[in-house]
């Protein structure tokens, strides 16, 4: 926990949690203000605990929730929570941003502006445009200012830049907005290979600004809520973008949390993820300077991105042991909860050969649950098939671990979320079930297909057909099949390219050049070599090779 001092006995914060309030109380601080709402976010602790542990400290709470835009409202409610507050004082929500918003235009009239926003800015907080448009419209509603774009798109990922693409490209007069507050684009389809020493991990990134096409605005913020009935959406700073339409694809939650001591053993103690940016060379470099020992690659319960990811490690973790001559030193295993190597069965042959070569032993209905990286033991539950459950404990000296995962927070606790937290679309033409201007693609979706960058860009030109469609640019909506690939890398040079649509249905595009059944070198160039800059200069860029839109009838 970091506090941002803004003046001698106000501060601000991000997220607190129950066990930061004794330091809190220890460092002198007497108040603490709430301005993030319950359930923005699932791990979020509620503001009733927050206010026991804070009264157990001997330290008194306020609750001033805001989401979306600051409104005068919430500054008079601030006004009064502080006006007879013992100080020191300290605010927090999800990343501090709307307290030291609200702190500054409540401060509006009894310090110079300039005064206010240098001192913000000290903290990290640039509110200078919120001050200006409170300074300029004292009769407004809505204290930070509302900007409006025709269609916004949450999320700058895979899906986000090739939706933003394909409809740039079938009408490059459109007015479109991305929100997202990353810097980095990834290609993360990549990560597996430099966790197999192909790939160099820098060879996947580039900066979020070179990577979206151009024509866009841009908007680096994080969202903090929806309000569909008033085509809204909130961002941090209090501030909102109003739109048209409505395109949600901000990606999926590796929820590294959801694995007892994983989080604080990643990257060290032979602990890595292929799923992290940062960690793939780090499998790279366990794979490379291990002779011998007990090798772990695990599966969490679906849904997850890229389900074939987790064996991929596997594969190519034991083909360069096979490689070097050090294959017969390892123990390999394979855990998963499920009860199948691979969901579409016709792949699983050809994966199981790679399996029995490599001397792999399959642990099914076995669930990941803790990690202990110095004592370099990991926990599973096993369920039997009578449903009986027990905890099994193995030793290893490398574990590739995929976390399990979920739709983002602000989805989940959004009214554009089912009962599983992901958003709710109809599978075939991806518009949102209850509101019509709303659309959804990529791996936060709730259609039943595989969480691919194979799938985002056989759905981004669906949507942006059927965007279009709504403002009567189009004849007809399209309709999206479910397709996704896999491309399982079995060994370094050979891959079985796993293609299917919605209920499994093998669906090859390329079916005179590659069998996907089989593992063949055909499938490797196309993964290794031409894949990164279909990715790069056909998807992000609206080339639509081999994932034309097909029209309803």
């Amino acid at each position: 926990m970091q506090t941002k001092h803004i003046t001698s006995d106000f501060s601000v914060a991000a997220q607190i949690g129950v066990d930061d309030l004794p330091e809190l109380a220890a460092q002198g601080i007497k108040t603490i203000v709430c301005n993030r709402p319950d359930g923005e976010a699932a791990d979020q602790p509620a503001f009733a605990e927050i206010e026991k542990a804070a009264a157990a400290a001997g330290m008194t709470c306020h609750y001033v929730p805001v989401s979306g835009a600051v409104t005068r409202e919430n500054i008079a409610e601030f006004k009064a929570a502080l006006s007879d507050a013992q100080r020191p004082v300290l605010a927090y929500c999800r990343s501090g941003t709307r307290c030291a918003t609200l702190w500054a235009l409540s401060e509006l009239g009894q310090r110079p502006q300039e005064e206010i926003a240098s001192k913000t800015l000290a903290a990290g907080y640039d509110v200078r445009a919120a001050l200006d448009h409170a300074a300029a419209t004292s009769s407004s509603t809505d204290v930070a200012p509302a900007a409006r774009h025709d269609i916004v798109i949450i999320g700058g990922g895979a899906a986000g830049g090739a939706v933003a693409a394909s409809l740039l490209r079938r009408n490059h007069n459109l007015d479109i907005a991305i929100i997202d507050p990353a810097d980095t684009h990834y290609y993360q389809p990549g990560w597996t290979m430099v966790g197999g020493g192909i790939f160099d991990a820098a060879s996947t990134a580039k900066p979020m600004a070179t990577a979206l096409p151009q024509g866009i605005t841009r908007i680096k913020a994080a969202v903090t809520g929806f309000d569909p009935d008033n085509n809204t959406v909130g961002i941090e700073g209090g501030k909102t973008i109003r739109y048209n339409h409505l395109i949600v694809c901000p990606g999926i939650k590796l929820n590294w949390d959801g694995i007892e001591g994983l989080a604080s053993t990643l990257g060290k103690n032979g602990v890595t993820s292929n799923y992290r940016y940062d960690l793939a060379p780090y499998t790279w470099e366990l794979v490379r300077t291990l002779k011998s020992g007990r090798a772990l690659f695990t599966q969490p319960a679906m849904p997850i991105k890229c389900a074939g990811a987790p064996q991929k490690a596997m594969y190519l973790s034991a083909d360069h042991w096979r490689r070097t001559g050090n294959l017969g030193k390892f123990e390999v295993e394979f855990y998963s909860p499920g009860g199948v190597l691979f969901s579409v069965p016709e792949y699983v042959p050809a994966l199981m050969q790679y399996v029995e070569r490599y001397n792999a032993a399959l642990k099914f209905s076995h669930n990941l649950v803790a990690v202990d990286g110095p004592g370099k033991t990991a926990i599973f539950k096993k369920t039997d098939s009578n449903g009986n459950v027990e905890n099994v404990e193995t030793r290893f000296d490398m574990i590739h671990v995929t976390p399990p995962q979920t739709a983002p927070d602000f989805i989940r606790s959004s009214p554009l979320a089912d009962a599983g937290g992901w958003v709710d679309v109809d599978p075939a033409t991806l518009r949102h079930k209850k509101y019509r201007n709303i659309f959804g693609l990529g791996d936060a979706i709730n259609a039943p297909n595989a969480k691919t960058a194979a799938a985002a860009r056989k759905q981004a030109p669906v949507v942006a057909e059927n965007v279009l469609y709504d403002k009567g640019q189009r004849p007809s909506q399209c309709a999206y099949d479910g397709y996704g690939a896999c491309p399982l890398t079995v060994e370094r040079g050979r891959i079985v390219l796993a293609e299917f649509t919605y209920g499994g249905k093998v669906a090859p595009s390329l079916p005179h050049l590659i069998d996907g059944t089989k593992a063949t070198r055909a499938a490797w160039f196309l993964k290794a070599r031409l894949l990164p800059p279909i990715y790069w200069n056909a998807m992000l860029k609206g080339r639509e090779w081999l994932v034309k839109p097909r029209a309803m009838g």
